[in-house]
């Protein structure tokens, strides 16, 4: 009786304690997260939390998610756990500055009408037209909005990104004010967007760059013109991308803004894919394809070769060969992905992971030159030098490919310059004839006060739509799928040059949806090993089959009489080629087989480790702390 009682006051103790430690858990330790995925994903970027932490007026984020969306398409379930987790660690390190909705807008409901009202996107589940929503409005104090209108999973990478720049927007209204000067039609070229304009901007001919619409979403882009002799005194940062044919006045211009202490970015390029690509009025391809900054660049001690662009077996990508070859695809080293040589050092650049470059040339520092020149994007040490000639008019992957020799190691394609530098100009240049200045030309300034900022880089198609994103239309909505980091990399360095360090690092974090990386690599190996197999047993069969319907029709004749009368020869023959088309088939079959093999041996194997060994470890672990503690107490005892 008394061995009972104890049993029953240690099992009242035991959930006495199991009580207090979820109790103690639930009031202690509610904050404490550890996150042991591989990228962190579940752990806020400092920028977030510098973001977050630092909101001095209250916002409201109301999330619109269907869930009948969850129970028909499990993977969106999953992505919107994650968008509620990540919204959750937000409101908790606000201090209260971020209040959370979570609604559910049922058809026809009050709640449906105010996600429409956002402007959130409605997608039909099924044929009945039934709409679902998975979409987030943000709204603060003076009833400014900021929307996601769907979340989709393919966005994962930069959900942090999005959320972060969200809440932004609303805590910071007042955004840094870039200026944009470009030969190339950056914000879209309103002839051909009169005739083929689509419902979201991007991504048809003649639209806006996606990423200039992606910095448009941080700051306000002010178009500059390439005649212009005075830089705003509102701009912080100038883009200066593709600028042909400047004027000296124009340089100049240029110049005393960053004397004057303007930050500044520019891309040249040695032939412009993106210029070859618009037609001139004579619809033939322009002949002048090339940009440079040659005056600014020797009086700031910088180099660049417009005569020749980089190319790099490394990366390179697979283009259609041209007429004749007898190979479908080719290696075109003019075009490639920049993986290695990233710049994981620099705040700008620490978390890209691929950017494109196309005919890009090569930087560098001058010898006797006293700036600081940091490198942020460089090609392989598989890279070589390409004459620009060759990639002008109708270039031949094949042949560049045939006489390209890697040579001389990396090249710099992109670089910060910081130092203090001189003008190039003793003074404002003699203009034009008929040229006027404008009132109040500021007076010259000959050197920097404070060292300047700069960005360089050797290639302008980096902006250019077809060598970093995809735009794909989603039930009207043009939705643009990044497959490379270049619009990060521009928003990126623009935000550094202005300032706003917070929003880096945001724009590729990752996916929760891992891959089973084991498995797929198991996948190719057996696919490489057997696919050989398969093309003969399926060359065989063919052959097989095209010999049993000739002996079935006469031959192969046209006359469907010579199959009336099969001597006992050919009804052998025919038995045997089915044979023989069975045993092929079977073959093919086991080959199949074999490629999931060794995927079904690590299927099962993991299996056995889950429904097996863990309980068997458990249970040998129970018996040796129960035998360890009966010995405890029989020593006690003597």
């Amino acid at each position: 009786m008394r061995r009972t009682w104890s049993s029953i006051l240690g099992v009242i103790a035991v959930a006495v304690i199991l009580i207090g430690i979820n109790v103690v858990a639930e009031t202690r330790l509610a904050g404490l997260q550890i996150d042991l995925t591989s990228q962190h994903l579940y752990t806020v970027a400092a920028g977030t939390r510098s973001i977050v932490t630092g909101l001095k007026e209250p916002i409201t984020l109301r999330l619109y998610y269907s869930r009948a969306l969850g129970s028909r398409i499990p993977a969106y379930g999953a992505y919107a756990d994650r968008v509620s987790e990540l919204l959750r660690e937000y409101a908790r390190i606000a201090n209260g500055k971020i209040k959370l909705e979570f609604l559910d807008p049922e058809p026809f409901s009050d709640t449906e009408d105010r996600a429409v009202a956002y402007g959130l996107q409605g997608v039909p589940l099924d044929q009945s037209g039934e709409q679902v929503y998975f979409g987030l409005a943000g709204t603060n104090l003076l009833d400014d909005e900021r929307t996601i209108a769907f979340f989709q999973p393919e966005r994962e990478p930069f959900l942090e990104y999005d959320l972060t720049r969200l809440v932004y927007e609303l805590s910071n209204p007042k955004q840094p004010v870039v200026g944009v000067m470009s030969s190339l039609p950056l914000e879209g070229d309103p002839r051909t967007m009169m005739m083929m304009r689509n419902s979201a901007g991007m991504g048809g001919p003649g639209a806006p760059y996606v990423s200039i619409l992606q910095l448009r979403e941080t700051t306000t882009v002010k178009t500059v013109a390439t005649d212009a002799q005075v830089i705003d005194p509102d701009v912080q940062v100038l883009l200066v991308a593709q600028a042909q044919n400047l004027s000296d006045a124009t340089i100049y211009a240029i110049d005393q803004f960053v004397m004057r202490g303007g930050r500044l970015m520019v891309m040249v390029d040695p032939h412009s894919e993106a210029e070859a690509a618009i037609p001139s009025q004579t619809g033939m391809p322009p002949e002048n394809t090339s940009s440079n900054l040659a005056k600014l660049f020797d009086a700031w001690g910088i180099t660049f070769d417009p005569a020749t662009v980089v190319g790099d077996l490394k990366g390179a990508w697979r283009v259609r060969a041209a007429a004749g070859d007898r190979l479908q695809a080719v290696d075109y080293v003019a075009w490639f992905n920049i993986r290695d040589g990233i710049n994981h050092d620099d705040p700008a650049t620490a978390e890209l992971n691929q950017v494109t470059v196309a005919s890009a040339g090569a930087i560098g520092k001058k010898a006797d030159a006293t700036i600081d020149f940091v490198p942020l994007l460089s090609s392989s040490d598989q890279s070589g030098s390409v004459p620009v000639e060759l990639v002008k008019t109708a270039p031949d992957p094949g042949k560049i490919l045939a006489d390209f020799k890697p040579e001389g190691g990396p090249r710099v394609i992109a670089a910060r310059v910081h130092g203090v530098l001189k003008s190039a100009f003793a003074g404002p240049p003699a203009l034009a004839e008929g040229q006027k200045r404008p009132e109040n030309f500021p007076a010259h300034v000959a050197q920097t006060a404070a060292p300047a900022n700069l960005v360089v880089v050797g290639d302008s198609d980096i902006l250019a739509d077809r060598f970093w994103v995809r735009v794909q239309d989603f039930f009207g909505q043009q939705e643009a799928t990044p497959f490379s980091d270049n619009g990060a990399f521009l928003a990126n360095l623009v935000g550094t040059l202005a300032g706003g360090d917070a929003l880096i690092g945001l724009r590729s974090r990752g996916t929760s949806q891992r891959p089973f990386d084991v498995v797929e690599t198991m996948q190719k190996a057996a696919e490489a090993q057997f696919r050989q197999t398969e093309k003969t047993l399926q060359s065989h069969l063919d052959e097989v089959q095209k010999q049993l319907t000739e002996l079935r029709t006469g031959h192969g004749g046209g006359d469907t009489s010579a199959q009336a009368v099969i001597t006992p020869e050919q009804r052998q023959a025919i038995d045997d080629l089915r044979h023989d088309v069975a045993e092929t088939r079977g073959k093919l079959r086991n080959v199949q087989l074999e490629l999931r093999r060794d995927i079904s041996r690590l299927e099962t194997t993991l299996r056995l480790a889950d429904i097996v060994l863990v309980p068997a470890v458990l249970t040998v672990l129970a018996v040796v702390l129960g035998i360890a503690r009966r010995r405890r107490r029989a020593r006690a005892r003597m």
